[in-house]
């Protein structure tokens, strides 16, 4: 896979990478891969492919209903090879599991992340019509993705990180997402992550009490 170099995604790195909004600071990345092996790729990928083989035959073996239909399919199992090769480029040092990382991934609408952006980047969307002005963040992003992966054939991915040690969970956040585009066509993918810290040391209050009540304010905001 190959790093691809996007003015349209730097702007709004440049924006989001350490956005303080006063008790909060809210940081966002956003990367664009194209899905091409490159290097170890190949290599890595057939390994990748084979945990997953291996994985259904267990699963074969051991259960009699039949495997995670998530993977059965090869498409399914090209994908998702895809999307781990992407965090292993992301964070090389980490070993990433095929059979671990599809358990994590949930297949999303453009629909559902809009209404998670609306809902935790409200603030970040204020500073953003305050200082940079023109067309809104939200609208800002749908182009910048638009350009390098075409919104109207792509898949949308959340990525949920289960263990302490994965690089994408961000120790510490009040709030943390994990998000990919993958244009099948294109094979192209951009990752974005965004999440929220608290510029606050108060004495006895815990992190998770901060996102507690973060959750309070957010939910009591959300039409559900």
């Amino acid at each position: 896979m190959k790093f691809l170099e996007c003015a349209a995604l730097d702007r709004l790195n440049d924006f989001l990478g350490n956005l303080n909004l006063g008790e909060r600071t809210v940081k966002g990345c956003l990367e664009a891969y194209s899905c091409k092996h490159a290097g170890t790729d190949k290599k890595l990928s057939i390994s990748l492919e084979t945990e997953i083989l291996d994985y259904l035959g267990k699963s074969s073996d051991t259960d009699s209903s039949s495997p995670d239909q998530t993977i059965l399919t090869r498409t399914s199992r090209r994908t998702l090879v895809y999307l781990v090769l992407t965090l292993y480029h992301m964070y090389p040092d980490y070993d990433f599991s095929a059979v671990k990382a599809h358990q994590f991934f949930a297949e999303e609408s453009w629909d559902s992340f809009k209404q998670i952006f609306d809902t935790y980047m409200l603030e970040a969307s204020k500073e953003w019509a305050e200082s940079v002005g023109g067309n809104s963040l939200l609208d800002t992003l749908f182009r910048a993705l638009d350009e390098v992966v075409k919104l109207v054939d792509c898949e949308i991915y959340s990525y949920v990180p289960d263990s302490e040690a994965d690089p994408l969970l961000d120790r510490g956040a009040i709030w943390s997402f994990n998000f990919l585009f993958y244009n099948r066509k294109l094979k192209r993918i951009v990752t974005f992550q965004f999440s929220c810290f608290s510029n606050l040391i108060t004495d006895g209050l815990l992190v998770d009490e901060m996102h507690n009540e973060y959750d309070e304010e957010i939910f009591t905001d959300m039409d559900i």
